[in-house]
């Protein structure tokens, strides 16, 4: 059944559901770390120093998770990813998903940032580490990092028409970076479960906020 667009516009979509959960799950982990939870301290605690015994253990191991941190995963990996996206867009002629993508990719980074500045939580700290890392450790950057640009690359690829192989791809090797850079993070002992989780979180509901709010911005324009 065709929604005419008031119709359209009162019906949550999946991205708008999607995006209060995560940023409701989110809300929750983040008060939580800054209140120093008891069971969640433990359970951050325990995954580190296990990893961290792993990480110190296998050098070769941990030189494979710090090219894969460092080079295919970085932060700035996935802004040349999503500066090819804005490019191809803007020369399809497409720049409202331009300034969108550009733009969410920005909200992500500047939400990351604040948060990191607001909790001003400490990193692990060991007197053996394998790997070291700036700033304060909530939320984690690369997590947020990879989410938000294989989120934009799925969301870009169905918002224009991309065949289901393409996107079923895209989101395959989405996920599986997304599980893979967090791995990383916590088998080089520089971020707790709770930092990855909550970049998970972070990253899945800023591109899915913007997604909805690019929804309604189109169906707007064309009342």
């Amino acid at each position: 059944m065709l929604l005419t667009a008031p119709e359209a516009r009162s019906r949550p979509t999946l991205p708008l559901r999607a995006g209060l959960v995560c940023t409701l799950a989110a809300g929750v982990l983040l008060a939580l770390v800054v209140v120093r939870w008891g069971p969640l301290m433990s359970l951050d605690r325990s995954v580190a120093e296990g990893l961290h015994r792993r990480a110190v253990a296998d050098p070769g191991l941990t030189h494979a998770n710090r090219i894969l941190t460092d080079w295919v995963w970085d932060p700035w990996a996935m802004r040349a990813l999503l500066a090819v996206v804005v490019a191809v867009l803007l020369w399809r002629g497409e720049r409202l998903s331009a300034l969108w993508v550009a733009a969410t990719s920005g909200l992500g980074t500047a939400v990351q940032q604040g948060l990191k500045a607001a909790v001003g939580r400490d990193r692990p700290r060991w007197p053996d580490p394998v790997d070291s890392a700036g700033y304060a450790a909530f939320p984690s950057g690369h997590a947020i990092g990879v989410t938000v640009a294989f989120g934009l690359l799925v969301w870009v690829l169905a918002l224009h028409g991309a065949q289901r192989g393409p996107r079923t791809a895209a989101l395959v090797v989405g996920v599986v970076s997304a599980f893979g850079v967090g791995f990383t993070r916590l088998f080089l002992g520089v971020h707790w479960f709770s930092d990855v989780v909550g970049g998970w979180l972070i990253g899945v509901a800023v591109v899915t906020l913007s997604a909805a709010a690019h929804r309604r911005w189109v169906l707007n324009r064309r009342t």
